[in-house]
């Protein structure tokens, strides 16, 4: 691997830290098993010493990884709300992300990170994550004027977690989106015809 070069020795340090992270999760994916500090070093062109410039233990090592996947998912959906062009589009881009990221293996990788990591660190970082994820999804169902935005929040994920099973058992992504848009979208629909109406709009 090249060396990485950077104007600071900050720079460089987070830099490497990105080409270890990302060395890991590639490793995790192949082998469904915590990464060692050999095959990590080996896959990341570093001498096995130089990690523990970066972290203390193999334990630290999986912390790193927890703190790392699951902000990066909640990122991914939440730029592709922020592209949405209005509440109902939002809704939809939340459902879509996920399970294109569940599409992508992301969720498997998680779900076998979360068998080998800490079981505090892996409990905190999926609350942190739901939450994260769940904040603008119930914005937007507020904003379209949901009775109960927690409990259609709630099923909504419900969807997403049935959705994901089925992709992680072999269906195709588009397949799985087609069945999705029909359950959610006269939902959806409802809530903005209702909305307009609320707003004397016909």
């Amino acid at each position: 691997m090249p060396r990485i070069s950077a104007p600071t020795v900050a720079e460089h340090r987070a830099a490497q830290m990105r080409v270890l992270l990302d060395a890991a999760r590639s490793l995790l994916a192949e082998t469904g098993r915590p990464p060692t500090f050999a095959a990590l070093a080996e896959r990341a062109g570093l001498a096995r010493p130089s990690l523990y410039q970066y972290f203390r233990s193999a334990d630290d090592l999986l912390l790193a990884m927890v703190e790392d996947v699951f902000p990066r998912w909640s990122a991914t959906v939440a730029r592709a709300m922020d592209a949405a062009p209005d509440d109902r589009g939002r809704v939809v881009a939340y459902l879509r992300a996920n399970l294109e990221l569940v599409a992508q293996g992301e969720h498997a990788l998680a779900t076998a990170l979360a068998t080998v990591s800490p079981p505090n660190a892996v409990m905190e970082g999926s609350r942190a994550m739901h939450d994260e994820l769940v904040r603008p999804l119930s914005d937007a169902l507020q904003a379209l004027g949901t009775r109960d935005v927690a409990r259609s929040a709630e099923l909504i994920n419900a969807v997403v977690n049935s959705a994901s099973r089925m992709i992680e058992s072999g269906t195709p992504l588009d397949d799985v989106w087609s069945s999705v848009e029909e359950l959610v979208e006269p939902f959806l629909d409802r809530l903005v015809h209702e909305r307009g109406d609320a707003h004397g709009f016909r």
